[in-house]
């Protein structure tokens, strides 16, 4: 297979390449490469070494990313950017790329679209830069997963080796974020590699979709299991006129009856991709049949740990050639056919955000109003957070003279800090005590029992 990624960066785009467009813009190729151009000639002139790169708008990120790679520059990717979250990071970073100033004390190039209508050249590159993407670990603190170019051209290569035939000359649109590893890959390298253009916009609500679906004839949809389940309730399960060619999902397994639901209205159940920022993709799917199991892609080898049933992996994504333990419990079927088992460690997702519940409960045991926290994961009507707080004596006294509301709401600031809202606790519960047993561990099942009635 050849190396797709590194073959378009060395070249850059055509002029009339299609980079990416909205509703009221385009970008073609030659915009694109007077915007990496000028980014890159501002970093090379550029010390610093470490930047991080953040912004919303999803063609000027790729100007960012271009620029910084083809520079040779260590690029860190937040998990997000909420405040707690970067000053984590504030020592892993010398300067930031983004279209507005995030951190103070930082060098920074400014990602705009106005340049000079001087045309440029596309930058050469001496040494290929690598990524840094944030994630939360076992231990609560951010981890650190690094990506070099051949990893990710390995990875853009094996997609459209697998599944370009199910592409006519189509544009993608997504609903997921191009800071994470699946939108990254799937939104901004591929499409740039294959020569597909992208929607600048994340789509954010089922009237954006259909407005793109029935604009054009041939449109890819990159999205989530959270929100391809709320999707054909939204459609009013109604069979579209304009469907997608083709519909993405990762993050978490999509449910059966969801799988069915977006085939119904779209005609075809989503292709769902599974892997994490570690280990890339690991397999897919496409839900014809309850419980149908994922096969590995083509140069993937997956096996199980005889002690737990744990999945361990080796696969070109990952950093060296030796095989790597997943916290992910399968049950192997026969070589490269596989069913997942569920989580045996304490890092979920919620909306296909990853949560490390020992980083939550830690931060919520750091606020004075709090002696003990426990986080419950609760099934119905969708996977959400409960969490079961007991309360310090100066917490008490705010619960009996504040109330309930104040006090969750308190708690939730609190965790704002480093966690996005759609992550948080739904459900808040504060007995007198967190029910243990004679070894102090928590009892589980007692802790979920609480949630049973409001």
């Amino acid at each position: 297979m050849t190396e797709l990624l590194k073959s378009w960066l060395s070249k850059g785009p055509s002029s009339q390449q299609l980079i990416s467009f909205n509703h009221h813009d385009i970008i073609t190729g030659g915009a694109f490469t007077n915007q990496v151009a000028s980014v890159h000639h501002q970093l090379s002139q550029s010390p610093c070494q470490r930047w991080l790169l953040a912004c919303d708008s999803s063609d000027l990120f790729a100007v960012g990313l271009c620029a910084a790679l083809l520079a040779g520059k260590e690029i860190i990717l937040p998990a997000n950017t909420q405040a707690g979250s970067l000053s984590e990071l504030t020592h892993k970073f010398d300067g930031v790329i983004s279209d507005k100033a995030l951190c103070e004390g930082k060098a920074l190039v400014m990602l705009k679209k106005e340049l000079s209508s001087a045309t440029s050249q596309w930058p050469t590159s001496e040494k290929w830069g690598e990524l840094v993407l944030y994630t939360s670990g076992s231990s609560g603190q951010p981890k650190a997963v690094r990506k070099s170019l051949d990893q990710l051209d390995a990875e853009v290569t094996v997609l459209e080796h697998t599944f370009a035939k199910h592409l006519p000359q189509c544009s993608v649109i997504s609903t997921v974020s191009h800071q994470h590893i699946y939108g990254l890959l799937f939104k901004i390298l591929w499409p740039l590699a294959a020569g597909r253009p992208f929607l600048s916009d994340i789509i954010e609500y089922p009237e954006t979709l259909t407005y793109y679906t029935s604009l054009f004839p041939n449109l890819c949809l990159i999205s989530s299991p959270a929100q391809l389940s709320r999707l054909p309730e939204s459609l009013d399960k109604e069979k579209q006129l304009r469907s997608p060619s083709l519909v993405f999902s990762s993050g978490g397994p999509l449910s059966f009856d969801a799988a069915q639901g977006i085939a119904h209205c779209y005609g075809r159940q989503p292709i769902e991709v599974f892997g994490s920022t570690e280990t890339g993709g690991i397999g897919y799917r496409r839900q014809m049949k309850q419980d149908q199991p994922w096969q590995a892609f083509a140069n993937v080898e997956i096996s199980q740990d005889p002690k737990d049933g744990a999945l361990t992996v080796k696969s070109p994504y990952l950093e060296n050639q030796h095989w790597l333990r997943c916290e992910d419990k399968i049950t192997l079927i026969e070589p490269g056919l596989f069913r997942l088992e569920g989580r045996l460690d304490r890092i979920i997702k919620i909306e296909e955000k990853r949560v490390s519940l020992v980083q939550m409960e830690a931060l919520l045991e750091s606020h004075p109003l709090v002696s003990h926290a426990a986080l419950v994961i609760l099934n119905q009507p969708r996977i959400q957070l409960g969490a079961v707080i007991e309360l310090s004596e100066h917490g008490k006294a705010c619960l009996e003279n504040e109330g309930k509301l104040r006090l969750n709401n308190l708690l939730k600031a609190q965790l704002l800090s480093q966690f996005e809202r759609v992550t948080l606790p739904r459900r808040w519960r504060y007995p007198d005590l967190l029910p243990v047993n004679k070894q102090g561990k928590r009892i589980q099942a007692q802790l979920t029992e609480l949630f049973d009635h409001d």
